[in-house]
């Protein structure tokens, strides 16, 4: 007498796939950002709103809430229409970021391409010309602003160069320029752009760091083997940037763009946010207003991004894998 015994094969255990296992790592990775937007910004974006509507009140308990009032478009209409200086600093704003982004990518650019080089000291630098970036974080700013050497010299007005204008510790004048282009067609606009390049390469210099990394990432991502075949064919250096380096790294000259804009928007230095930031502390009628203007600087911003980004996409080259 026989029995049949089944055995039962063992189950295989389902591995996940590759997809599934870097989306939960990339969720693992998010997840501090997202909770700390969550918890943290986005209540301080709903109070924000809510302040702009509103007409905020110390409440007449000693420890109870502010009493908020809601007044409409109120706030935003006594910002746009009643308050001069911040349309006058909303448009020096958007005049200094037209005249430093382009710096500002150019010189980022520039070296990175010098950098790209074969040198010997390559990566020191690499080293040094990202410094001042990770020493930007406070420190600089605050031993400029105590720079004490620099503001005997100069006084109040400035350092008088003798031509009767104060030239404040700038590196050249614009009088200097124009005798230097002296009989040469060179309108003053240049004259001023260069002028203020030259007065501004502290701060150029200081904001082009991680631009910098940017386009060298860039740079060493082109396959070398693209640069031996034009070499082969007989392009030159300038023909072999314009041709190859330049489409290359468009995407990349996208990214910085933007990133130079939302950076140049809301460093310390910049006037529009260190007016609202002004108003906001004066009163408590200000918080309202101040936080209408935050919001119509917000979406400015957010326009500017968009057109740049529109325009410039319709220039860049996406390198085909297959």
């Amino acid at each position: 007498m026989t029995t049949d015994v089944k055995i039962k094969a063992p189950k295989k255990r389902r591995n996940a796939s590759l997809d599934k296992r870097k989306a939960r790592g990339g969720w693992l990775f998010v997840l501090p950002f997202v909770l700390g937007f969550v918890l943290i910004y986005i209540p301080i974006i709903i109070d924000s709103i809510r302040y702009s509507f509103s007409l905020a009140s110390y409440a007449d308990v000693a420890g109870a809430p502010m009493n908020f009032e809601f007044v409409g478009w109120a706030n935003y209409s006594n910002a746009l229409f009643e308050d001069a200086n911040f349309v006058q600093n909303l448009v020096k704003g958007l005049t200094d970021m037209v005249m430093d982004i382009p710096m500002i990518l150019i010189f980022s650019l520039f070296m990175a391409v010098l950098l790209n080089q074969k040198m010997a000291g390559r990566a020191v630098f690499r080293a040094i010309f990202f410094i001042p970036v990770i020493l930007s974080t406070g420190l600089m700013e605050s031993i400029e602003a105590s720079n004490t050497l620099g503001q005997n010299m100069g006084g109040a007005d400035g350092i008088d160069d003798g031509s009767g204008q104060s030239t404040a510790g700038d590196l050249v004048s614009t009088l200097d320029l124009q005798q230097m282009f002296d009989g040469m067609a060179v309108g003053q606009g240049l004259v001023s752009f260069v002028t203020n390049a030259i007065n501004n390469i502290f701060d150029i210099v200081n904001r082009s760091g991680v631009q910098m990394l940017i386009f060298l990432a860039g740079l060493q991502s082109i396959s070398p083997a693209i640069y031996e075949s034009v070499q082969i064919d007989g392009a030159s250096a300038w023909e072999t940037f314009w041709k190859i380096t330049f489409p290359m790294i468009s995407p990349m000259i996208l990214v910085n763009a933007v990133y130079t804009i939302i950076d140049s928007f809301t460093t310390n230095s910049n006037v529009v946010m260190n007016f609202i930031q002004n108003i906001y502390g004066q009163s408590m009628e200000g918080k309202g207003i101040s936080s209408a203007m935050a919001w119509m600087y917000f979406l400015v911003v957010l326009a500017i991004i968009g057109i740049v980004a529109a325009i410039m996409s319709a220039y860049v080259f996406y390198q085909r894998k297959d």
